[in-house]
């Protein structure tokens, strides 16, 4: 199942899961553009729309993967998002909106899906290199995905007694369509492209299906021995 799988990097991963044999529950909150996605992967996947601040869209999701009878090996809990907006005008609204989709409707995802989840099951978190790096603008966005590192260790030792794997992925710069909306007034998407890249190692940004191919790792028994991390998928740009 993932989250927030209507385009972008939860597209790329429900996309990727399908490939290798997997069906695919793929939720989100605008349902002509989810249904598109489903459409796109096939008859390996389904389509529940719901936003996952909204505890009612979560719990009819998962009635739905129990009537039909399925429980879940992979949980990737992708929904969320953030904007640029510097500490003098931050408001209660911004704040609230952030922090309710990054943090509430990741731990309400998460808690409602463990009945249904397998023994030794996978759980990936969306979190950001936003977290570490003390990027201008991004306060709270970066304090909610800080959350979500706090959350994986957790919640990593509190699953572990059932084999339960949860890690999280940090993604740096991906081109995706939120990527472009990042983009500021009177720059060309050739102009941002190049200002986001320069200081990554690779010199380049991901491609969203380079951050599917990691979600893969952390789903698949590659990774059987590895919980509680979070797998930074950024060219380096944290580590040099």
């Amino acid at each position: 199942m993932v989250t927030g799988a209507s385009e972008g990097i939860g597209f790329a991963a429900a996309a990727r899961f399908a490939e290798e044999g997997a069906h695919v529950y793929l939720t989100g909150r605008r349902e002509q553009e989810l249904a598109s996605a489903v459409a796109r992967i096939g008859a390996s996947a389904s389509g529940v729309a719901g936003d996952v601040t909204d505890l009612a869209d979560l719990d009819r999701l998962f009635r739905t993967i129990d009537a039909d009878r399925r429980r879940i090996d992979v949980l990737f809990a992708n929904a969320g998002g953030g904007e640029f907006v510097p500490l003098t005008e931050v408001t209660e609204e911004h704040y609230d909106r952030t922090m309710r989709r990054n943090v509430r409707g990741t731990l309400f995802t998460v808690q409602k899906a463990v009945p249904l989840l397998n023994d030794h099951a996978s759980v990936i978190l969306a979190s950001s290199i936003a977290a570490g790096t003390g990027a201008a603008g991004l306060g709270v966005y970066a304090a909610s995905k800080a959350a979500i590192r706090s959350l994986t260790r957790t919640w990593a030792n509190e699953l572990g007694e059932r084999g339960i794997r949860v890690n999280a992925l940090a993604p740096g710069s991906t081109r995706t369509p939120a990527f472009e909306v990042a983009r500021p007034t009177g720059v060309t998407p050739e102009e941002f492209e190049a200002m986001m890249s320069g200081p990554v190692p690779l010199r380049r940004v991901a491609d969203a299906v380079e951050q599917a191919s990691a979600a893969l790792f952390l789903a698949s028994a590659q990774s059987s021995y590895v919980t509680g991390i979070e797998l930074l998928v950024d060219g380096g740009l944290t580590q040099i």
